[in-house]
């Protein structure tokens, strides 16, 4: 990847110069540490601010990476995703990374690695959500400040025991990935694609399929696991987009690999029953922080009346409602902490 791909996918005219290719970044919150990183990588001279927010940057990537390594050896977790997309950019570019994304290999390891990062740093918010209904699937999101909380994002660490959340209706979730590395990326970006497909993919997914580009991937192999995944529309639509930019490489032959599956895709997805239920996700509102709970492998499920579920974890306890932002009746929630007080009690 070069830095005259990075005025394209900005939209910004190279005799601008890089200070309105860094401004564009900024105003679309696209990509300014990675411009950052191409112009130091140029010699673009720049001052003591902007190398500390780089600086910055490279030390927040660092520390998913070590933490990544980490809980991988202590819980069997492992990152998917963004982390191991950074391997592919070329040496000194940096991609920006706001979330570290985890897969667990089961609720238990999930729970040991949400304890440890609970353990081992100031973690101010954590968000559970249950995706599915029986058997589901846990997903917990962890938030704490960076080394500048008023300028940089704050650290987010989100686990799951699903690999691949799908989107509720047409493409269910789909726990484990297992193709190689680099055909994992390309499942990974083809799924980001199921939370908006109808707008084109953003710059950042497009340096990505560039960086992707070089790989050595067999494509008749390659379509069939996105097959598999149920993702051969969104990936097709990745790599058409990115076509317009630069030179697919192998990833041509991936796309047209893909053509059969497309119609098999659609109508799969089209024969699901008008007005089909979505597959229900179930967001915790936070009703306490608790000791860590260190001999619970998993979350525990009550339902003390009709219509109110609580989920007690090893970390916090949870009313369970339908939407992120729902907030419950005062009534219910009163009966909750009610249910909480007897529930602890009894143990």
């Amino acid at each position: 990847m070069n830095t005259p791909l990075l005025y394209r996918l900005l939209d910004t005219d190279p005799a601008a110069g890089p200070a309105e290719l860094l401004h564009r970044a900024r105003a679309g919150r696209h990509l300014p540490h990675l411009v950052l990183s191409a112009l130091e990588r140029d010699g673009v001279r720049m001052g003591e601010p902007a190398r500390a927010e780089l600086g910055r940057a490279r030390d927040r990537v660092d520390r998913y990476a070590r933490l990544a390594a980490d809980l991988a050896c202590s819980t069997g977790v492992r990152a998917i995703g963004g982390l191991p997309l950074t391997g592919y950019h070329p040496a000194g570019l940096l991609r920006p990374l706001e979330t570290l994304d985890l897969v667990a290999p089961d609720e238990a390891a999930l729970w040991q690695a949400v304890i440890r990062l609970v353990t081992d740093h100031p973690v101010e918010h954590i968000d559970v959500s249950l995706l599915g209904e029986r058997p589901h699937h846990t997903a917990v999101t962890l938030h704490w400040p960076a080394q500048d909380p008023l300028v940089d994002p704050w650290y987010r660490v989100h686990l799951s025991t699903a690999a691949l959340p799908g989107d509720g209706r047409g493409v269910p979730v789909r726990p484990y990935l297992v193709a190689d590395d680099h055909v994992e990326c390309l499942i990974a970006l083809a799924e980001a694609r199921l939370a908006g497909p109808a707008l084109p993919p953003g710059p950042l997914a497009l340096l990505d399929v560039a960086a992707l580009a070089g790989r050595p991937f067999e494509p008749a192999e390659a379509a069939a696991v996105l097959a598999a995944y149920r993702l051969a529309p969104e990936a097709a639509g990745l790599l058409d987009h990115a076509a317009e930019y630069f030179p697919l490489g192998p990833l041509a032959a991936v796309r047209t690999a893909l053509a059969p599956h497309l119609a098999a895709e659609h109508r799969r997805r089209g024969e699901a029953p008008p007005g089909a239920r979505r597959a229900g996700t179930r967001h915790g509102a936070l009703l306490r922080r608790t000791v860590i709970r260190h001999t619970w492998g998993e979350a525990r499920l009550l339902t003390p009346s009709p219509g109110t579920s609580l989920l007690l974890t090893p970390v916090a306890d949870y009313l369970l409602t339908p939407a992120p932002e729902a907030v419950a009746e005062p009534a219910i929630r009163t009966a909750a902490l009610d249910a909480l007080h007897s529930w602890d009690t009894l143990c």
